[in-house]
């Protein structure tokens, strides 16, 4: 099974569009925040692909949850956009919140930097940010086995 991870779009559908065309095998698209209008536009054009989204800072209206937990592929997921754990000055927040949540996988946005980390047991991703020139997206694979295979790749 493949997930694909996009952050703070802010605005840029195109960009967001061609993530989902890179990779059209993803069954889940996870959202993790500064984008709750593309979110909206998620649902309308791709209705085949389940989607997980959370509030971002930039998010002022939504009412997207700042947090989710959610069982994909057999593994347990922690969404959260970052800001209310101070993101922007460290992981450890995050981390002890998703192994709170018995989380496998935390994904976050916020910061713009695309971060991919292996933490004893804890798979942690930043897919960066899915705007402008230099745009990137994460996907993630779960074999049949239970694997996890990660990955950050620049939108072209």
């Amino acid at each position: 099974m493949r997930i694909l991870v996009v952050s703070d779009s802010h605005g840029d559908y195109r960009s967001l569009k061609k993530a989902i065309a890179a990779q059209p095998t993803a069954e889940v698209i996870v959202h993790c925040g500064d984008g709750s209008n593309e979110v909206e536009s998620l649902k309308i054009d791709f209705p085949e692909k389940q989607l997980i989204a959370v509030r971002g800072n930039c998010d002022w209206s939504s009412m997207l949850p700042p947090t989710e937990v959610a069982q994909v592929g057999g593994k347990r997921l922690f969404v959260t956009h970052g800001h209310l754990y101070q993101a922007k000055f460290t992981i450890h927040n995050m981390v002890c919140a998703a192994r709170e949540e018995k989380a496998d996988i935390l994904l976050y946005g916020h910061t713009h930097c695309a971060m991919n980390e292996y933490d004893d047991g804890l798979y942690i991703m930043n897919p960066g940010s899915c705007h402008g020139y230099g745009a990137t997206y994460g996907y993630i694979d779960i074999t049949e086995k239970g694997d996890i295979v990660t990955n950050i790749v620049t939108i072209k």
